[in-house]
């Protein structure tokens, strides 16, 4: 039986993983490669090597547009935010990856292939299929792991600088009217949560949610390893270098780690994820208790040795990896509501919420003190994710999905 081909377009490659966009990806494709026959559409950054044996594990084939990240050059990036904002009515993030040899490739791919169905995995490379506007009767569907623009509406709640809050909302108005318009352009839309097909479907009055599709998580492999907690110690895994992670663990330091260092004086905090910014470093320099990784191989020890796992997000939107996974290596989990939105969990149950600083610095010193406690949450957590979320079920929607999305002639 001849396989459907599907062409996967999204800005950057897949390796390393360390994104939960990334991995959700990764983790996905590799099932679906069983199913289609998947070209990879994707970025190339001057200097970058793509390792063939990476892409080869998602993607039967690929295709690379070159692209220069003008965050490399801090002037060249000032430069860049100024002229979007001043002559584009695009967002920053969309315009920074539309160009015309973006463009000029994904058209000259889409022209020689009649593809079964395209999938643009984000936003972020949208308006360069928007400009080639290809008129065949292939399917065009969005995987939309966040609603983007909500993130950004909830910056603008958390900011406290005049100059930033008025960008910030300016971005929001522009990602708000991006968003809604692009998503209705697509013939379908999938989410990763109920709650933001919620949201598509209420703000946006979108007709084409063709379903959400849960978050996975390989529980074999954070299985592998011993949970030998040192005392009192506290873990914040994420990208550093994604403002809602930046926000969360910045607030976290200042406002919360202070109240729990009261009651448990020799508590510690590991930060675990690439990129971390130059504050968020220098805490770890003036600070013994805490410790800034930076890019790790490999997240497994940093979990093993830790006590309990920390989602202090204030701002965010789809669903996170991170807390299924930390889930999955038998680590209890204490997040704000907006840290563990989207994830159908329980709390008291498999995980512990609380929301203002006082009360999620009160609940984490009560984790940190009850050892049968964290162990029953962990334990619970652990077999809530390994009943419930092996990739292969979550991608067996998300076939379905695909199979199930028509051309519309409309758009």
């Amino acid at each position: 039986m001849t396989k459907k081909k599907l062409l996967w377009i999204k800005a950057d490659p897949l390796h390393p993983l360390n994104t939960g966009g990334k991995i959700r990806t990764f983790n996905m494709m590799k099932h679906l490669k069983a199913h289609y026959q998947i070209t990879f559409f994707s970025l190339t950054h001057e200097g970058s090597v793509i390792e063939k044996n990476e892409v080869e594990q998602y993607s039967h084939h690929q295709v690379w547009a070159k692209w220069k990240d003008a965050k490399k050059n801090k002037m060249r990036f000032l430069v860049a935010i100024i002229y979007n904002f001043l002559l584009s009515k695009l967002p920053f993030v969309i315009a920074r990856y539309t160009t015309f040899t973006i463009k000029e490739q994904l058209e000259k791919e889409l022209s020689k292939n009649n593809y079964d169905c395209v999938v643009c995995d984000f936003l972020s490379l949208s308006q360069n299929v928007l400009d080639i506007n290809n008129k065949n009767e292939t399917p065009y569907v969005l995987f939309q792991h966040n609603v983007e623009s909500k993130i950004w509406e909830r910056m603008v709640d958390n900011a406290t600088n005049f100059i930033t809050r008025f960008y910030l909302r300016n971005q929001w108005k522009r990602y708000w009217k991006y968003e809604k318009e692009t998503c209705s352009w697509f013939d379908g839309v999938i989410s990763v949560s109920k709650d933001d097909s919620r949201i598509f479907n209420e703000e946006f009055k979108l007709s084409n949610i063709i379903g959400d599709v849960d978050t996975g998580v390989d529980v074999q492999y954070f299985s592998k390893f011993n949970w030998e907690p040192e005392k009192h110690s506290l873990v914040f895994l994420g990208s550093m270098d994604w403002m809602p992670n930046i926000d969360g663990i910045l607030n976290f330091i200042n406002n919360i780690y202070p109240l729990i260092k009261i009651g448990i004086p020799d508590v510690t905090l590991t930060i675990v994820g690439r990129n971390p910014n130059d504050k968020i470093v220098s805490y770890g320099k003036k600070d013994n208790s805490i410790t800034v990784t930076g890019t790790v191989d490999d997240i497994r020890p940093y979990l093993a040795q830790a006590s309990v796992s920390i989602v202090p997000l204030r701002v965010g939107g789809g669903t996170r990896i991170k807390i299924f996974e930390t889930m999955a290596a038998n680590i209890p989990v204490i997040s704000t509501k907006i840290g563990a939105e989207g994830l159908p969990i329980k709390d008291g149950t498999n995980i512990v919420l609380a929301d203002d600083d006082e009360n999620f610095a009160k609940k984490t010193i009560e984790l940190l003190s009850d050892s049968k406690r964290a162990s029953n949450i962990a334990s619970s957590g652990k077999q809530f994710v390994t009943d419930n979320f092996g990739w292969e079920t979550v991608t067996k929607d998300f076939i379905e999905m695909l199979d199930n999305v028509n051309y519309s002639k409309e758009r």
